[in-house]
């Protein structure tokens, strides 16, 4: 499929993808869902990407689905346009490689809920954050009835999601939305020198890092525990044993 919605620029191990329909605040619909799909499929069969980044062209990250083309669904329509959202979004945390969210302006509804499904967010300070379903006589569709407790508290999701208030970068950063808030024209160099930072260290264990994170979230303490001690040991005589004998010699590992 030719790309139409989204924009893709790799360099220097770094994958940046720009969702270019500012035309409609960037708002999700099912070709978006399509490129998507096809983008995490192409990133993760290629071996010269070390992070990932998703950010919006104009003022919006996303501000939301396409009301448009949500409007005539049918109940059965609706959840399978919910599900499809909902397998995009979870096939970013499925990657191996690291997914920043670059929030660039308003990041409402399945705008966020996109953001959530990155690993993490950065954001300017200008952006703004919601989940204004119920507005519309709907709730979320694209699991942000999941993510937005686990990440903010339940008290603030609750909050966020019965009222739809739209809040500001400062307070996405007190309850734990976002984890960085710097001007606008400092947001793609910032994230820039956070991907940096990643892919100067151990290829290996960032991924892993990933997989135990979120595994654990998954499956419990315990489980998530028994997961890091096996994976922890897989690094002895491979990159860990690279890594270790570099920090004893006082120098830098090479990878």
């Amino acid at each position: 499929m030719e790309l139409q919605i989204l924009k893709v620029e790799v360099s220097d191990q770094i994958a940046l993808v720009t969702i270019n329909r500012p035309e409609a605040l960037n708002a999700l619909n099912t070709r978006f869902f399509n490129e998507m799909d096809q983008v995490v499929a192409e990133i993760n069969g290629r071996t010269d990407v070390r992070v990932m980044i998703i950010t919006g062209e104009g003022k919006a990250f996303v501000a939301g689905a396409d009301i448009a083309e949500m409007v005539d669904k049918t109940p059965e329509e609706g959840s399978d346009f919910s599900r499809l959202g909902q397998n995009t979004f979870r096939s970013l945390g499925e990657m191996e490689i690291p997914v920043i969210a670059a929030i660039n302006g308003f990041a409402l509804g399945g705008g966020l809920e996109l953001a959530m499904g990155c690993d993490f967010r950065i954001s300017s300070s200008k952006s703004k954050f919601g989940q204004p379903e119920v507005s519309l006589g709907l709730i979320p569709g694209y699991a942000a009835t999941q993510r937005l407790p686990r990440l903010t508290g339940q008290g603030d999701a609750l909050y966020l999601l019965m009222t739809a208030d739209m809040i500001g970068a400062a307070d996405a950063l007190r309850i734990g939305l976002v984890q960085k808030v710097v001007e606008p024209e400092e947001l793609m160099e910032t994230v820039m020198g956070i991907a940096n930072t990643i892919i100067a260290k151990g290829p290996k264990a960032i991924k892993l890092i990933k997989k135990v994170v979120r595994q654990g979230m998954a499956e419990g303490f315990n489980k998530g525990s028994e997961l890091e001690a096996d994976m922890f040991g897989t690094l002895f005589k491979d990159e860990g044993e690279t890594g270790m004998k570099a920090f004893l010699e006082k120098r830098r590992p090479e990878w």
